[in-house]
């Protein structure tokens, strides 16, 4: 369920994201963004999460996707 769960938010996460920062970027691309931030929300947000349940991890996630789009973009634009 757990795996299901960072899918479902990880895919709704990314699609903020992407939308926000106006990124254009495959199904794919966005639902592992999505992941990515979910992950790395997670982490930076483990309490909003504990006292929010599915909003904080939603909010976690989208911070977490909006830094990981960040980065995609610099090590990107590097190349």
């Amino acid at each position: 369920m757990g795996l299901i769960y960072l899918i479902l938010v990880g895919a709704v996460a990314g699609y903020l994201a992407t939308r926000l920062l106006k990124i254009d970027a495959d199904p794919l691309t966005t639902v592992l963004i999505g992941i990515a931030g979910a992950l790395v929300g997670g982490l930076i947000l483990q309490g909003v999460l504990a006292v929010l349940g599915l909003l904080g991890g939603i909010i976690g996630a989208l911070i977490g996707a909006v830094l990981v789009i960040w980065l995609y973009q610099v090590i990107k634009g590097r190349k």
